[in-house]
Formats: C-alpha cells, sequence, structure tokens
C-alpha cells in the first residue's frame, strides 16, 4: 500500500507540474504578457486605468471619438491572415488632441514616480533608461490623443516590477510620444508602452471591444526615420488641423495648419514582422479625389480606421474588407537600446 500511494502522488506530481509549465503563465508569450502566437490581449478602453497601473490617471482630458473620422484606404491584405497596418509616426492626422490643451499632465506623472522610488526604478527599466533621467525623458515626450486603435506592449506594475502584456489602446486613448512618433507613455495610468509583439496568430482578446473593434482595423505606430520637428494633429473637439511641436510644453504654441492632401499607400502585412508582403501602388487613374467626411454620429463609437490623406484603389477580388498600411515594427531610434520587448531573446 505505500508503494501504491507515493507513486499515485508521483503521478499528481508530475501532472501538476506539466499542467504548469504548459498553461499561459502572464509572462512575455500570452495577453498577460508579450502576447505572442496564440496569446491574448487586453482590450483597453480609453478612460479605464486597466490592471495593475504605475500611477493615478494624469490625463487632462475625457476621451472623445476620432473627430472627424479618419478615412478608409480600400486596399485589402488577403482574408484571413490577420494582418495589421502600420503607420510612422510622423504620419499627419495620425494623432488628435486639442488646440493649445496637452492630454496629459506631465508634471503630476514626474511627481507621481518620484514619491515611490520602486515605480520610479521600474518605469525606468520598460523604456530602459536610467530612473534620474525619468523627469526629463518625460518632459520631451509630446501629449497626444490616439485617432485609431492601437496596439502596444503596455507594462502594469507589478510585485515591484514592470509587467509587459499586449494591449489594444481604445481611440481617444491619452498618451506621451516620444521624439519619433511612438507612444510610450499611456496617460490614464501611467504606464509604460513598447513595441508591439505580432505572432503568427491572432491573440484572443480579453475584455470587453467597444464599437466597431476590430483586431484586423488596429494599426502599429512604427518609428519615423528621423525627428519629428512639428506633429499635424486633429482637433478632437472642433476638427481642425493643428501644428503641435514637440515636448510637454508646447502645447500653448498650437498653431492652425493645412489639412493633409494624399499620403502614399501602404502595404500589408501578417502578423510576423519579418514576413512583409509589398503591395504595387496604384496608378494615378485608380486615385480619386479626396472629399470632406462628415464627424461620426454620437452613437457610432470611436473609428479604428486609418487617418487622414490616403489614396484609395479597389479591392483584389476575394481579397478581404479589410484595408492594409506600411509595414515594419516599431522602436526609438532616439534611444539607441530602445524601450523593453518582452517577445526579443535575452507594453
Amino acid at each position: 500500500m505505500p508503494r501504491i500511494a507515493i507513486a499515485a502522488a508521483a503521478i499528481v506530481v508530475a501532472v501538476v507540474v506539466a499542467v504548469v509549465l504548459t498553461r499561459p503563465s502572464g509572462g512575455e508569450k500570452d495577453g498577460g504578457g508579450g502576447g505572442g502566437s496564440g496569446g491574448t490581449i487586453s482590450l483597453q478602453n480609453a478612460a479605464a486605468s486597466g490592471p495593475d497601473p504605475f500611477t493615478e490617471s494624469t490625463a487632462r482630458q475625457p476621451a472623445e471619438p476620432a473627430s472627424p473620422p479618419v478615412q478608409v484606404p480600400t486596399t485589402a491584405p488577403p482574408a484571413g491572415d490577420n494582418s495589421v497596418r502600420q503607420y510612422e509616426g510622423s504620419r499627419r492626422g495620425l494623432y488628435g488632441g486639442t488646440k493649445k490643451a496637452p492630454s496629459c499632465d506631465v508634471e503630476r506623472q514626474i511627481e507621481y514616480l518620484a514619491a515611490e522610488p520602486a515605480k520610479n526604478k521600474a518605469f525606468a527599466q520598460a523604456l530602459r533608461i536610467e530612473p534620474p533621467t525619468v523627469p526629463d525623458y518625460l518632459r520631451a515626450l509630446t501629449p497626444l490623443q490616439l485617432r485609431a486603435d492601437t496596439w502596444v506592449t503596455n507594462h502594469g506594475y507589478r510585485d515591484g516590477a514592470p509587467r509587459a502584456y499586449q494591449a489594444v489602446l481604445q481611440a481617444g486613448t491619452a498618451v506621451l510620444v516620444d521624439n519619433r512618433g511612438v507612444p510610450r507613455v499611456r496617460c490614464a495610468c501611467g504606464n509604460p508602452l513598447g513595441e508591439p509583439v505580432i505572432g503568427k496568430t491572432a491573440p484572443r482578446p480579453v475584455g470587453t471591444p467597444w464599437p466597431g473593434y476590430r483586431l484586423e482595423n488596429t494599426v502599429v505606430v512604427k518609428p519615423a526615420p528621423k525627428p519629428v520637428k512639428t506633429f499635424v494633429i486633429v482637433d478632437s473637439k472642433t476638427g481642425e488641423w493643428v501644428a503641435r511641436r514637440p515636448g510637454d510644453s508646447n502645447a500653448d504654441r498650437d498653431k492652425p495648419t493645412k489639412a493633409p492632401t494624399t499620403a502614399p499607400t501602404g502595404t500589408a502585412t501578417s502578423p510576423t514582422p519579418s514576413s512583409p508582403k509589398p503591395e504595387t501602388p496604384p496608378s494615378p487613374s485608380d486615385q480619386p479625389p479626396e472629399s470632406p467626411v462628415d464627424p461620426p454620429s454620437p452613437d457610432t463609437g470611436t473609428t479604428t480606421e486609418p487617418p487622414a490623406g490616403e489614396t484609395t484603389v479597389e479591392p483584389p477580388p476575394g481579397s478581404g474588407t479589410d484595408p492594409g498600411t506600411d509595414t515594419g515594427a516599431p522602436s526609438d531610434p532616439s534611444n539607441p537600446s530602445g524601450p523593453s520587448d518582452p517577445s526579443a531573446p535575452a507594453s
């Protein structure tokens, strides 16, 4: 009998170990972490703090749907390949905000982190900067609002360390953007943001989707090839086009500017960053002139479509209905070490 009991106990232990090793861990390969192939992705409402926030909210303005609505290119990726669209952070109309009113209170963010050195250290760790440089780093960022649902790696604060997980931030979310136009801080929770981890399999959404949400309509922001001198944004209240200088203290210097006319079409890519699928640019005859678009009605929810200024072409037969765009993965060229990438080999 003792031998049978010992053998049975050994089998139970083996089964428990197998379950622990094969289940999602909340680490770098699932939605609780990096969100690799077959993982999950957290859907985060623009006004919600989300799990494990670093700080209290420093967002100055309530989240609002993107206005005017962004235009949709009709070039679609092949159906069923979970393609995502990527835009450079310098793209005009990619971001919104309110003229002469920053979307985030940077000084308050600095005060929150300074009051808790452990969080300040973890915050710096997620962004791969030194803890004493956090205030200067934050002041160099630009407060803006997302105009499309945006896929990022978010970082919650848990057990004294940054915990990375994949997230989609709803259009209207207040963020701090670096000098290449890449979101680096989510103001509703003070969380540092990094480049997304895009695997071969679409992640399973966790949380409540908002009206209009679809993973295929999510965008990824990749860094501009050089520092952005001026962000051209859309006032979310008036629809006016505004030029904003980089930096947290420059919103009071906003100036009106002209709306962009046309922009080159992008390319569709599968979630695997190493296998881009370039498309042939359309001929001029395939590009209809742009026309004004009315703002969305209050009951339509937030838009998840790419920014204004996109030229359009007819989709190829059988290609599906969702638009495609530029490829690449965001990083921070201004910071040689870049933000943390939870999926890279040793948000």
